[in-house]
């Protein structure tokens, strides 16, 4: 595997990615701000907003909305464009040649997507609070110190160490899953559509199971 590659991979999976992760981040941030406070409301406890906010988004939001976002984009490219190798015979002329298909094509682009997740999760959290501060101050006229403030207390140095783990093992389950079913592509016109499809639906549910596993684990530890 060529250090180029993984460079190219890593700009692929994870700057090309920002956008859409961080818009789905945005408006998560609102909407939640949105909810809760009008539910806490009803409690006299407005003023907890920014500590529900900065906890689900470090701990549940920021990683499982990132990784099914990452998932859709990115799992799925990856076993489209393997697949359409595999479909137009490319795989087997890497195998003609003497060169290992899996270290070429799967090993730098699940190297990338372990790598690149995590950044990406620690981006849209904060993304997330940062959209819930604006909506917050727009409703209750909140002070930025108050709310970062009470959104960085919620958070604890496992929650953090939680956040980040979860995004590399996500990354890491996710590019397994994408790879794998782009080199199990069966050879006919349907094949990269399917191909496509079960890397979604597997990759989603993988993430849903691991974060609960993980959640459990980080709960024991903290």
């Amino acid at each position: 595997m060529r250090s180029g590659e993984l460079i190219r991979q890593m700009y692929r999976v994870g700057v090309d990615s920002l956008s859409v992760v961080d818009l789905c981040a945005l408006f998560i941030g609102l909407v939640l701000v949105l909810q809760t406070s009008s539910l806490l409301a009803r409690f006299g406890a407005e003023g907890q907003v920014a500590t529900i906010v900065g906890a689900a988004f470090v701990r549940e939001i920021g990683p499982v909305f990132a990784a099914i976002m990452f998932a859709g984009r990115v799992g799925t490219g990856v076993a489209a464009e393997i697949g359409s190798m595999v479909v137009t015979e490319q795989v087997d002329a890497y195998r003609a040649f003497g060169l290992d298909p899996v270290a070429k094509l799967a090993l730098p682009r699940v190297i990338a997507m372990t790598v690149m997740l995590p950044a990406l999760t620690a981006i849209s959290c904060l993304v997330g609070i940062t959209g819930g501060y604006l909506l917050a101050y727009a409703e209750t006229g909140v002070p930025a110190p108050v709310y970062l403030d009470k959104a960085l207390a919620a958070v604890t140095p496992v929650d953090v160490l939680g956040c980040l783990s979860k995004g590399a093992i996500f990354g890491l389950l996710i590019g397994l899953i994408a790879t794998y079913s782009g080199f199990s592509t069966p050879k006919t016109t349907e094949g990269v559509g399917e191909a496509t499809t079960r890397s979604m639906v597997n990759s989603v549910l993988v993430v849903l199971v691991a974060d609960l596993i993980l959640t459990k684990f980080f709960m024991l530890i903290g």
